[in-house]
């Protein structure tokens, strides 16, 4: 399946597809699997003994920044179409996003509070249907 959001900027090259509406650009924008991969991988690194648990939640968050940008871009792309680059940002920036929300290596920071990750994971979710990438 292509995540590739779909605009009128992509109807009007004549592709025989729909534009995609506020829920399938949440789907397509929200790396759930990326997200699903990050609660397996830090339940793991929380539960095992040890080890420097915040460390590895922190090098984990990096590859999993890392992984979301490149998942994304190889699940967006599509032959003869300008890199998606604004898809990759807001899911690259979801799973951030989320991560925050669940704690994860942020839990670790003095500032940390499980409300402000709750209440930007809410906002960000919502927010960014709205978007229509320009790359169409």
């Amino acid at each position: 399946m292509n995540r590739r959001i779909v605009t009128h900027k992509s109807l009007a090259e004549g592709e025989p597809r729909t534009i995609d509406n506020y829920y399938d650009k949440l789907l397509k924008y929200i790396p759930a699997d990326v997200v699903a991969a990050w609660i397996v991988v830090s339940a793991l690194i929380s539960s095992a003994s040890g080890i420097a648990a915040a460390t590895f939640l922190w090098v984990a968050f990096g590859i999993g920044v890392i992984l979301t940008a490149v998942w994304t871009w190889k699940l967006a792309s599509l032959p003869g179409k300008a890199t998606a680059w604004t898809q990759i940002l807001i899911s690259t920036g979801a799973f951030i996003v989320w991560v925050f929300a669940l704690g994860g290596p942020f839990a670790t920071l003095s500032f940390y509070k499980p409300l402000y990750g709750a209440l930007l994971m809410i906002l960000y979710t919502l927010v960014v249907p709205l978007i229509n990438p320009p790359e169409g």
